[in-house]
């Protein structure tokens, strides 16, 4: 018999090759998982370590990590494990929308208010600047405008506090749900 270079007998090995791009902290999370569906890392590729580049779309200041994977061709249950692989994946989209969602709301509330703020304070610069200054609707209009300005920052951590605890369940749903289909695939293996 014939050995190849992973020390297993048989002839050439055909390989199926699948690239992942994630943070830096979810890399663990990704290899763990991808080798419940026969998936292992690359060494060829990853020898000089895991790439890592900035991501382009959204903020500059955030980077991201690809971790390269291969399968053998003729793994047994390929079908099922795709299939399952495919949940995995859709589990872990539907946890980033999620941990999205928890800083979303408060986000577009917090610059409301600020952008309502910002308005009452025009109106108060035009009410001073007016011929004859209108100081009494300038103070008026102030007082609001300064609330705009300061508030957006609590209504911001309040509101983050509280889709983390109304969002957290779900997402734990979701991994358990994700640790039930890695289950599956590696019984598959």
């Amino acid at each position: 018999m014939v050995e190849n270079r992973t020390g297993r007998p048989g002839g050439v090995i055909g390989y199926e090759y699948k690239e992942v791009v994630t943070d830096p902290g979810q890399v663990s999370f990704f290899i763990d998982g991808y080798a419940n569906f026969g998936w292992e890392i690359d060494e060829n590729v990853m020898l000089g370590g895991l790439e890592k580049y900035p991501e382009r779309i959204g903020s500059s200041h955030q980077r991201k990590t690809v971790i390269r994977f291969k399968r053998n061709r003729k793994i047994i249950n390929k079908m099922e494990l795709t299939r399952l692989q495919r949940n995995f994946e859709a589990c872990v989209d539907q946890i980033s929308r999620l941990e999205k969602e928890k800083t979303a709301r408060p986000t577009v509330t917090a610059l409301a208010v600020g952008i309502l703020g910002t308005a009452f304070m025009a109106g108060s610069t035009f009410a001073v600047t007016a011929d004859p200054p209108l100081i009494a609707l300038c103070i008026i209009l102030a007082i609001p405008g300064f609330l705009g300005w300061i508030l957006p920052y609590f209504l911001y951590r309040a509101g983050v506090r509280k889709q983390t605890e109304k969002i957290t369940p779900l997402i734990e749903e979701k991994y358990d749900e994700i640790y039930e289909i890695c289950e599956k695939g590696n019984k598959l293996l």
